[in-house]
């Protein structure tokens, strides 16, 4: 979550100013200006599994169109949602920094698409094949992102090894590609920061992000009761199996002919979760049947990078993997009052039920500047029902 004061974070749900303000800059944000904002236009969108983390459209007033003002090719817009509480001056929190798409000129003004500035990574495309590395995923990921994007910085959150070593490389897919989840002609993974059991995003203030792919075991960061104050409407509950994994072997190979890395498996090994893999389904494939565990199901995914280097960094991923690849089937969408710091991958508790509380991780969030309530989407691990 974005930091916001234990003040702030209480009264959301209460009489609470929400003003708002965009800026915009042609000048990769060295500069900025303010503009207006139509009222009730401008939706923020965020999700974990979007191309760009933050996306959205807004109706800009008081700016030009053209070189020098908002255009498709150089404009950056930065987006704000405040919060006023009484006998203080307004609380400002990002709600991202924006490439703009298909400006349109209207009688109100200037509509706008909204993406984050991931894209401009993906459109600064490798224009040949190149060799990177060997050195330290730090050095080779920001050297990337700075030709791509001059000045903007590249946050490291804790959980990442930075300074692990990437072996040489042949990078033939777009950049994006390579920093992220990309693969070679042989169908190898190629993307470094998945190879670190990381995601890298764009966030609500503009920057690069390499984190941990986030689980259930992460921090609760704001808790959603019912009634007043909390969820407005009732969650409404989905199950679903798509994407789902409970088994996981990851391999490192170079295809250089040097020593394969592995594999290092994970699986599912809580025997009250609905996604059971059973004790070990490597090395007892059998024990299921044996033991009577008729609900056992396996669902197996394989992962193989050129960047995985040992076999403790193979494990790491398969781990992340696994966690992300489970708790899919068991999903909210809700209404809540909004929360402008909340981001994607944090984990909340919801009172699903009168005195029940669960924990679940966000996936997506959606609201518009200066509205009391925000659309969210959650799931949570697989269980018995």
């Amino acid at each position: 979550m974005l930091p916001i004061s234990a003040a702030a974070l209480a009264s959301l749900s209460g009489a609470v100013g929400r003003p708002y303000r965009a800026e915009w800059s042609n000048d990769g944000g060295r500069t900025w200006s303010a503009c207006s904002l139509q009222a009730g236009s401008a939706q923020i969108n965020a999700s974990r599994t979007s191309q760009t983390r933050y996306s959205g459209q807004a109706t800009l007033t008081g700016v030009s169109d053209g070189a020098s003002g908002i255009n498709a090719i150089s404009t950056n817009i930065r987006l704000w949602q405040g919060l006023q509480l009484p006998r203080n001056d307004p609380i400002w929190i990002p709600a991202g920094r924006y490439t703009v798409g298909r400006p349109r000129t209207t009688r109100t003004g200037i509509e706008v698409e909204l993406a984050g500035i991931e894209d401009e990574i993906r459109d600064a495309g490798l224009p040949t094949a190149r060799t990177i590395g060997p050195g330290a995923a730090r050095d080779i990921v920001e050297g990337l992102v700075g030709e791509a994007l001059p000045g903007v910085p590249v946050a490291w959150r804790p959980g990442v090894k930075p300074d692990t070593l990437v072996p040489q490389v042949l990078a033939e897919d777009t950049r994006w590609a390579v920093l992220s989840t990309g693969t070679d002609s042989s169908g190898t993974a190629t993307g470094i920061v998945d190879a670190l059991a990381a995601e890298i995003f764009a966030d609500a203030r503009g920057i690069i992000t390499v984190a941990p792919v986030p689980t259930l075991a992460d921090p609760v960061v704001w808790r959603i009761g019912r009634g007043a104050g909390g969820v407005l409407i009732e969650p409404q509950v989905e199950q679903s199996s798509d994407g789902l994994a409970n088994v996981w072997a990851v391999t490192g190979d170079a295809g250089s002919g040097d020593s394969v890395i592995g594999p290092a498996y994970a699986w599912d090994d809580d025997p009250s979760s609905l996604t059971y893999a059973g004790p070990d389904p490597i090395e007892d494939p059998l024990a299921p049947e044996r033991l009577g565990l008729w609900h056992v199901r396996l669902r197996v995914q394989r992962y193989t990078s050129a960047v995985i280097t040992s076999l403790a960094q193979a494990y790491t991923v398969a781990q992340a993997k696994l966690a992300d690849s489970l708790g899919v089937q068991y999903s909210l969408s809700l209404t809540a009052a909004c929360n402008p710091a909340l981001e994607p991958g944090d984990v909340i508790e919801v009172e699903t039920r009168p005195g029940v509380w669960e924990k679940h991780l966000v996936d997506s969030l959606s609201y518009t500047l200066g509205a009391a309530s925000m659309s969210l989407t959650t799931r949570t691990t697989a269980r018995r029902l």
